[in-house]
């Protein structure tokens, strides 16, 4: 199962040449099983891959006393990857100074950004994010339903005032497959600790894709296909080559 997800994360990389000789990556480690698989495909890739790459793993901590890093640090370790641990106050200056009703958004905008600066510091030139093919469709018909645009996370993303790059080496990897190897693997997945956890409106987009799937059985397929004909930025594959 992770020499699945390795391949589809190869493709993935060459598609939108994510990697190039040289790269100092941080892989945003969040404790959840799409960072993990992420850590994992790139350890395993970094073993072959033709390009020479480096990769360290960046937690940001909230704040939350629930939140234990013990048991990634134990994979980081078994791994051989430098894993660092930035203690941060997200929960206090989101819930307590804030006070934001919808602190979803906020929260991750902090994180990022933390996550970039930090990345920086250790001499990275990328961040690894553990997107995957069915946050990338989400994501889409969020921005349909909710905002009225037809956007979605590109695959490759440069911030220029960080001076990072932002790669997503899971786009072509189901959500299905990374629990399978979350299982098989023993993933010490991160439990939830946000106050505001509960129904969000992702997962409602994502009950509706899996009801669509029943009479639409490639109905994930055809919306990955219709991103990449699109014009949304970052995913004209000819862009890349």
């Amino acid at each position: 199962m992770l020499q699945t997800i390795t391949g589809y994360m190869r493709r993935a990389i060459e598609d939108y040449n994510m990697i190039e000789e040289g790269d100092k990556i941080a892989i945003g480690l969040s404790g959840g099983k799409d960072s993990l698989a992420l850590l994992y495909g790139l350890s395993n890739l970094k073993r072959y891959y033709p390009k020479k790459f480096e990769i360290i793993a960046i937690t940001i901590h909230p704040g939350s006393e629930t939140f234990d890093t013990a048991k990634l640090e134990e994979v980081c370790k078994k791994l051989n990857v430098e894993y660092i641990v930035y203690n941060s106050d997200l929960a206090k200056i989101v819930f307590d100074i804030r006070k934001e009703k919808n602190p979803c958004s906020l929260c991750a905008n902090l994180r990022r950004g933390m996550l970039n600066s930090i990345a920086v510091e250790h001499g990275c030139n990328k961040v690894a994010l553990g997107h995957h093919l069915d946050d990338t469709i989400e994501t889409l018909l969020m921005s349909m339903f909710l905002n009225g645009n037809i956007y979605t996370f590109a695959p490759v993303t440069e911030m220029t005032r960080s001076n990072i790059t932002v790669i997503r080496p899971l786009i072509y990897t189901y959500e299905k497959d990374i629990r399978a190897l979350s299982r098989k693997m023993d993933f010490p997945v991160m439990g939830k600790c946000c106050p505001a956890d509960g129904f969000t409106k992702r997962e409602y987009v994502k009950d509706l894709i899996c009801t669509l799937r029943k009479d639409i059985p490639k109905v994930r397929e055809n919306l990955i296909g219709a991103i990449k004909r699109s014009n949304i930025p970052g995913w004209n594959i000819q862009d890349k080559k």
